[in-house]
């Protein structure tokens, strides 16, 4: 008989987590009774984005886990650092990164400016190693070590690069340091992972920067992320590219209208980058 609440009483670590996608895994590690540390910055509202980490954590409380919220920036040596002692310290160790963080600019060269290129490449790229490295002789110290990063498969279609390259390269490198380190920790015991989503998701990123109105209607909601996560961080492969419904379809999912966000149908969903 397979257990229930996989997750409970194992302890994540995450990179952002105030809201969107990484919230949503962080409330269903929850739900298992997962101590969950995550490390962002939006310490007060923002009009333009939703969620703090106080608001987080008091929703991780809610369901069920135990929560601890460190204000801290994911491109900072020493806050990363900070994250990962005060997380050991509250919960006596580390089982599982969650490397979800990221920054985007769909802008190509010409447009896009060092100073934004130099952001992506900090917290997508260094911020995945920063978190990944300082976490790791915790993780080796924990019976089942997860990393999950939420990066896409390498595709190298030359659009991607023609579209936008800065933001690409950020992002296949999240993938490229995830594989690496999963061939580099294959016999230890440490799965490492990237999971991707199919579809656009109803996220601020989405509504800002990628799709507007439009994107939010033809995208599915988070949960499909979270639940294809909670699949992911409970089994054993190491080493994999995963799109969501690649995962729940897998574990017998058939019907996916449960994860819609706006009015469009099935057939009518926006692919989302890099698929």
């Amino acid at each position: 008989m397979s257990d229930p609440r996989p997750l409970a009483g194992r302890t994540i670590l995450m990179s952002g987590g105030s809201r969107g996608i990484g919230l949503a895994i962080a409330l269903r590690a929850a739900r298992d009774g997962a101590n969950v540390a995550f490390v962002a910055k939006t310490d007060k509202p923002d009009p333009r984005l939703p969620g703090t980490i106080h608001t987080a954590a008091a929703e991780i409380e809610e369901a069920g886990g135990k929560a601890l919220p460190i204000l801290g920036d994911i491109r900072s040596t020493d806050s990363v650092i900070e994250a990962v002692n005060r997380t050991v310290e509250q919960f006596g160790g580390i089982d599982i990164v969650v490397n979800n963080a990221s920054a985007i600019a769909l802008d190509g060269f010409g447009k896009v400016t060092p100073k934004r290129y130099d952001l992506m490449l900090d917290i997508n790229a260094r911020g995945t190693f920063l978190l990944t490295s300082a976490a790791l002789p915790h993780l080796l110290e924990s019976p089942a070590p997860r990393v999950l990063t939420l990066s896409p498969p390498i595709n190298l279609d030359r659009k991607w690069f023609g579209a936008h390259a800065p933001y690409t390269v950020s992002k296949y490198a999240m993938t490229m340091l995830t594989l690496g380190l999963a061939e580099q920790y294959r016999h230890h015991g440490l799965a490492a992972n990237c999971l991707w989503p199919r579809t656009l998701i109803a996220t601020a990123a989405v509504q800002n920067i990628v799709g507007g109105d439009d994107g939010m209607r033809a995208a599915r909601r988070p949960e499909i992320m979270s639940d294809a996560a909670h699949l992911v961080l409970t089994g054993s492969a190491s080493g994999e590219c995963y799109l969501d419904d690649d995962v729940l379809r897998a574990h017998g999912v058939t019907d996916f209208a449960e994860y819609r966000y706006g009015t469009a149908t099935e057939d009518q969903l926006q692919t989302d980058l890099f698929l």
